[in-house]
């Protein structure tokens, strides 16, 4: 199950079932069906509560927008997603994006990580870039978002 918590923040994230059909069915197609999700929490948050937890959990100490807690069993997807609304607000103006689309663009990033990808070298940045940008624009297309 996906589901959608606030932490220390009030935000009201609309479409979830939209959302939650692009997941599933990005899963899918990643996976070839393989992979299926289960327990996926993404917990919205204040800048200030992800930077505690980027300290205390992954030793870092700076903002970011999203952090993804992989708790997979085996085959099923579970997760604890944080994300960081008032950086994705930031990124949004600074990518020159909405925040809708920066923000969907750091759920599926999350997918993404959930499902082997990473971003730590340069080339694996490109990789992950190109699936979050696919996934965007099947998004757009197929749900009007």
């Amino acid at each position: 199950m996906i589901t959608y918590h606030n932490q220390d923040i009030k935000f009201i994230f609309s479409g979830k079932r939209i959302i939650n059909r692009w997941i599933r069915q990005v899963v899918d197609i990643e996976s070839n069906n393989t992979f299926f999700v289960g327990d996926i929490a993404f917990i919205f948050c204040s800048d200030k509560y992800i930077l505690e937890i980027n300290t205390k959990y992954l030793n870092h100490k700076h903002y970011t927008d999203v952090i993804t807690f992989n708790n997979n069993e085996g085959n099923v997807l579970n997760a604890d997603v944080f994300i960081g609304v008032e950086t994705v607000k930031v990124n949004s103006e600074l990518f020159n994006t909405t925040f809708l689309n920066e923000l969907n663009r750091v759920i599926i990033h999350s997918i993404l990580h959930l499902l082997g990808y990473n971003d730590f070298l340069k080339s694996d940045k490109s990789i992950m870039k190109a699936k979050e940008d696919f996934y965007l624009d099947l998004l757009k297309a197929k749900y009007d978002i």
